[in-house]
């Protein structure tokens, strides 16, 4: 694999559209520089699971957030719903706990075609502040680690973490978990709604499996060359890091 290719393997394009026309209209704009496609809860409330077939038979992969949350059995049942679909990632917030999270982790192994499990640790839009308004004393990146170790000991596969947690959760997980990071913005790029982020190449550096990226594509006046000036920071980023370990 070039890594020009690796680094396409490496890149998620969020589709935070609310309709499916919309999603598909600006997929048409990137001129096949991205791999994978992230639907999240507003285009899958929006359009069903018909998007995530339909973008799976283009020829896409489809990271599928929807970050269930529930009781073990209504999340293990949604796990085997959501696996006819054809996504290859879905998400679950690890605050479910370990019986939800251990649930979750069950009915993936035990479904045909099941998605691997991501658990969200905390949401990028979240700071120090915010959290101990809903009664959580510990830094954010302590929450991280917590619920990181909690989802990793339940079986799932990987997290969805800030770039800030990213090398803490590297170092201190073993088995190579995929760590799945949004938040991400080139240098110049307006932050919006997100708290802890980073570039392209900082947040690999750190330790990144694959990164997601929304605005700073979707909403640029050009999409595929925004699309293209990311794929080569990754891949100058992913080159520097193979020489180095080389």
């Amino acid at each position: 694999m070039t890594t020009l290719n690796s680094a396409r393997d490496r890149l998620i394009l969020a589709l935070d559209f609310p309709s499916a026309d919309l999603a598909l209209r600006h997929i048409a704009q990137l001129e096949g520089q991205c791999l994978w496609l992230k639907v999240g809860l507003e285009l899958y409330l929006a359009s069903g699971g018909n998007i995530v077939t339909s973008l799976r038979d283009q020829g896409f992969k489809v990271f599928l957030d929807l970050k269930l949350h529930d009781i073990p059995n209504t999340v293990a049942g949604a796990v085997r719903s959501v696996s006819s679909l054809g996504a290859s990632l879905l998400t679950i917030h690890a605050a479910g706990g370990s019986a939800m999270l251990s649930a979750a982790a069950e009915a993936a192994a035990a479904t045909a075609d099941a998605p691997r499990l991501l658990a969200v640790t905390v949401l990028t839009s979240m700071d120090a502040a915010q959290l101990n308004g809903i009664g959580i004393a510990d830094s954010p990146a302590a929450q991280v680690l917590r619920l990181g170790r909690l989802a990793a000991s339940a079986g799932i596969d990987g997290l969805v973490c800030s770039p800030e947690e990213t090398a803490p959760l590297r170092s201190a997980l073993s088995g190579n978990p995929l760590l799945v990071v949004p938040g991400i913005r080139p240098a110049g790029a307006a932050v919006g709604d997100q708290r802890r982020i980073a570039t392209p190449a900082t947040a690999l550096a750190a330790g990144a499996s694959m990164l997601v990226v929304g605005r700073p594509i979707t909403q640029a006046a050009d999409p595929a060359k925004a699309a293209e000036a990311i794929l080569a920071e990754m891949t100058a980023a992913i080159a520097s890091q193979a020489a180095l370990a080389g």
